[in-house]
């Protein structure tokens, strides 16, 4: 199997993205109901919380409004947090909260199935962001899960944050312990308005925040992503899944954490 850096500096052809990137047949659903073939509402039981969330796709809207396949990486691991490579991560993190409940930011969450799923399954508070047409049906997906959020003890709130935007990210605001994503390195003009979010979000006297992305690896040029990212942030692997059938790779699951560093005069962090 390839390792994620093979899979980062790989010199064949591109894959193709359209058998890869939005599979017909995913594993751990269910669907409830078919209304329309503009809407398909599907529960996913969470194995650890003996519970389904329910969650809305519009396939006919776009690909905001669909379940990508590193997602579901992101939901398996959550749902098996306590024995998965989030195990460190989380605990490391607990130990070293200040404010009590486990803060978590999702961006790019789409559906909001991991965000939600985090919720429930950690207990946390969680603010899962898209942009602003993608909100109404976010926030669909979270009052449908209303009942196992309360009864878990999570809550989730939804918020439109733009990638790149500094007031979007203030709106939201950067006391959060955890930033999660799921397939969001796939166009490369977001590659810098992503990094620059983190950097607003990461970067700063005394942050300690992490971000946990899921990656499912498309074009050679996802390594550009990479590559800038390791300027400002250590980037290790974690988890990679075995590919799927037809595939000959799997989604990889990375963290990243600020490097230590000390700022000339004069410059800030929006200018690395």
């Amino acid at each position: 199997m390839a390792t994620p850096q093979q899979q980062e500096e790989d010199s064949e052809d591109d894959l193709d993205p359209i058998k890869i990137l939005l599979p017909d047949k995913q594993n751990g659903f269910s669907k409830l109901q078919h209304d329309t073939p503009a809407q398909e509402v599907q529960q996913h039981y969470i194995h650890s919380i003996k519970s389904t969330v329910m969650i809305r796709q519009l396939p006919s809207q776009g690909l905001s409004f669909q379940l990508w396949p590193a997602a579901t990486t992101l939901f398996t691991l959550l749902d098996n947090h306590s024995t998965s490579p989030l195990s460190p991560i989380l605990d490391t993190i607990s130990n070293g909260s200040t404010h009590g409940d486990l803060k978590i930011l999702e961006l790019g969450s789409g559906t909001g199935i991991v965000g939600i799923a985090a919720a429930v399954t950690l207990g946390a508070k969680v603010t899962v962001t898209d942009l602003p047409h993608v909100i109404p049906n976010l926030q669909f997906n979270v009052d449908a899960n209303a009942d196992v959020l309360a009864s878990r003890g999570g809550a989730v709130t939804v918020a439109a944050l733009r990638w790149g935007e500094d007031a979007d990210v203030e709106a939201v605001g950067r006391e959060f312990d955890l930033v999660l994503a799921s397939d969001v390195v796939y166009y490369d003009y977001l590659y810098e308005p992503l990094l620059k979010t983190l950097r607003l979000l990461m970067l700063g006297e005394g942050k300690k925040m992490v971000f946990v992305m899921a990656h499912l690896r498309r074009w050679k040029k996802d390594s550009v992503f990479f590559k800038r990212a390791k300027k400002v942030f250590n980037v290790e692997v974690v988890h990679v899944d075995s590919p799927c059938e037809g595939s000959r790779i799997g989604v990889a699951v990375y963290r990243f954490a600020a490097k230590p560093q000390r700022l000339p005069a004069g410059l800030n962090r929006n200018s690395l």
